[in-house]
């Protein structure tokens, strides 16, 4: 019968210690997110799954163009990914169909061609406030029609697109010109 026990307790041993690690990586490191709607297409789309980043967001600021998975500030229990388009400080501006930061226009190369940015806004973000929008701007719920995103709401940066398998790629951050 000790021979038993012993095996039954490497076994226990080797679960505990498999779900200690994996609670612990998607807690502090990284953890999966399923995109669910459009908001972000054709860059990012419904059903796509996702590697979001928690880790990096307690070393380093965010910056314009990162794509970031959040709570949605009215509803805590629901998820949203956006770009960010705005930093703490920044003015940023909708006028004409273009966006402006500073009151630079916002250069974004990664919209569809020809795409205007409806909605009108003015506002100078404070120091735990993001401006973010998604890039499917017709079809998004975002600073544009319930104000800026606080930091203490966002989970991480989306990172790696898994799924699909024919669209597997890193997310990376745009270059922009300032």
């Amino acid at each position: 019968m000790t021979e038993f026990w012993k095996s039954f307790w490497e076994i226990a041993e080797t679960v505990i210690i498999a779900a200690v690690t994996v609670f612990l990586i998607r807690t502090y490191l990284v953890q999966p997110f399923l995109v669910s709607g459009a908001s972000m297409a054709p860059n990012i789309n419904h059903g796509n799954y996702l590697i979001v980043d928690q880790l990096t967001k307690r070393f380093q600021e965010f910056q314009p163009g990162d794509v970031v998975v959040f709570r949605y500030p009215q509803d805590p229990d629901t998820f949203y990914i956006k770009r960010i388009i705005g930093l703490p400080g920044d003015r940023v501006q909708i006028k004409g169909g273009e966006v402006f930061v500073n009151s630079q226009k916002f250069s974004e190369n990664y919209l569809v061609l020809d795409i205007r940015t409806f909605g009108g806004s003015d506002l100078v973000l404070a120091a735990d406030e993001y401006f973010v929008m998604g890039d499917n701007r017709d079809n998004s719920s975002d600073s544009r029609s319930w104000g800026p995103l606080k930091r203490q709401f966002i989970i991480g940066l989306a990172r790696l697109r898994l799924f699909p398998f024919d669209k597997i790629s890193i997310i990376n951050r745009p270059f922009y010109v300032h």
